[in-house]
Parts: C-alpha cells; sequence; structure tokens
C-alpha cells in the first residue's frame, strides 16, 4: 500500500485548482464571503504591523493586507498558488513562500498579526497548525482565523476519514474550533458569521451563537494571544 503524503498530495490538489481560484478571489475579497475580513482584522492592527497570512493562496487577502500599509509574508502549499500571489502582489514588498503552514519557517513572536482563513482546515493536523500560530504570534498580538461553517460544500471532501482514510480536508466545526483555540490560551475578542444567501435571509438576531454558528458558510474569529496556555 503507497503510503500516503499529505503534502504532496494537497500540493498536487491546489495546484490543480490555482487557475478556478485565481479566477474568483478578487471577486471573494471585494464582494463575495471575505469581503468583511480584512476591515474586522485592520480593526486590530497598527500600521505597518508584520503580519503572516498562512495559506495565502493566490495572495489577494495578502494584497488587500499590503494595500492597508502591513508588511505581509504569504506561505502556501502550493507552487502554483505561490507564483500567483507574487504577480498579484507585483510593486509591493510582500514575501511569498512555498511551506507547510504546520511547521513554519519562523522564529518565535515574530509577528504582530496572522491571517489563516479556510486554511487550518486543508491541513494534515489543525491543531498543529494553531499551535504554531501562537508560537509565531506576538504575546497580546491577533490571529484573524476563518473557519468554514456546517453549511460549506468543503465538508463533503472529508467524511472518509471516518472510515480510517487520509484525507487533504479535516474540517471542524467553529466550535470546536473555538474549544481548541481558548485551551492554548488564545482569548477571543471578536468574530464574524458569513452565511450563503438563503441563512442571510433569516432573522439571527435573537438565536444563540451555537445557532448562528450551524447556519454559516465560515466563522472568522479574532483571537488574542494572551501567551500562556492554559
Amino acid at each position: 500500500m503507497t503510503q500516503f503524503d499529505w503534502s504532496k498530495a494537497a500540493e498536487k490538489q491546489w495546484d490543480e485548482r490555482a487557475d478556478g481560484w485565481n479566477a474568483r478571489s478578487r471577486e471573494m475579497w471585494e464582494a463575495g464571503s471575505r469581503k468583511d475580513i480584512t476591515p474586522l482584522f485592520l480593526k486590530y492592527l497598527k500600521p505597518h504591523s508584520k503580519v503572516c497570512d498562512l495559506g495565502c493562496g493566490d495572495g489577494y487577502g495578502a494584497l488587500k493586507l499590503a494595500k492597508a500599509n502591513m508588511d505581509v509574508t504569504g506561505i502556501d502549499v502550493a507552487e502554483e498558488m505561490i507564483e500567483k500571489a507574487k504577480a498579484i502582489n507585483e510593486g509591493y514588498t510582500s514575501t511569498f513562500l512555498k511551506g507547510d503552514i504546520a511547521s513554519l519557517p519562523f522564529a518565535d513572536d515574530c509577528f504582530d498579526g496572522i491571517l489563516a482563513i479556510n486554511s487550518l482546515e486543508w491541513t494534515e493536523d489543525p491543531y498543529r497548525v494553531l499551535e504554531e500560530v501562537k508560537r509565531v504570534l506576538k504575546r497580546d498580538a491577533y490571529a484573524c482565523i476563518g473557519i468554514l461553517g456546517p453549511t460549506a460544500g468543503p465538508r463533503e471532501n472529508s467524511y472518509s476519514r471516518l472510515l480510517g482514510k487520509k484525507v487533504i480536508c479535516n474540517t471542524m466545526m467553529p466550535w470546536e474550533f473555538e474549544k481548541i483555540s481558548l485551551a492554548l490560551g488564545f482569548e477571543k475578542v471578536d468574530e464574524l458569521g458569513v452565511y450563503k444567501k438563503a441563512a442571510d435571509l433569516l432573522p439571527k438576531g435573537a438565536l444563540p451563537l451555537e445557532l448562528k454558528q450551524s447556519l454559516s458558510f465560515m466563522w472568522v474569529f479574532i483571537l488574542k494571544n494572551r501567551g500562556v496556555r492554559l
């Protein structure tokens, strides 16, 4: 039996998806599901903050940060994504590296902010990635992390892990992610729900948080690194 190599499998998949992702990313960040993420994150960043975009994809999120005068480093497992990120960010000083976000090539306490949108789930060990986020993030600095909600399509890519199979996508529920982040010593300071059109039409103001998250396409957390593991 051939041994499963997550990094190679993930790189192959995202290299193949790079063109399609690139064709959609601008709309996602400017008017679609990701349009409110950068404004939310920038509320917690000082000008010229050093920010790392984990799973940067084609670099459009990094571009939004660079345009807001952030010092951005992006890292992604797929070479095709990295090349597109460099092209999109031409003219800015942003840096892009190919690598596994579960093993970051950075020193401890070196970033003022971490952006990770729908990337933790697309790793072999999401908890390990969150440990790396805590390691490279300065104390009292902020991470903006987006987790796919229960209504997001990619969940169909991960169910076979319940059959004992290795998968590229290891999804979790927003409330599960919140539990492990708090256990690692993060503090939740803000959050944002993103919904599909049908769910967005429903009145959600009086719903408990868990039900709001249950309807979500994506849930975005702003976490503060308190520096201690609980």
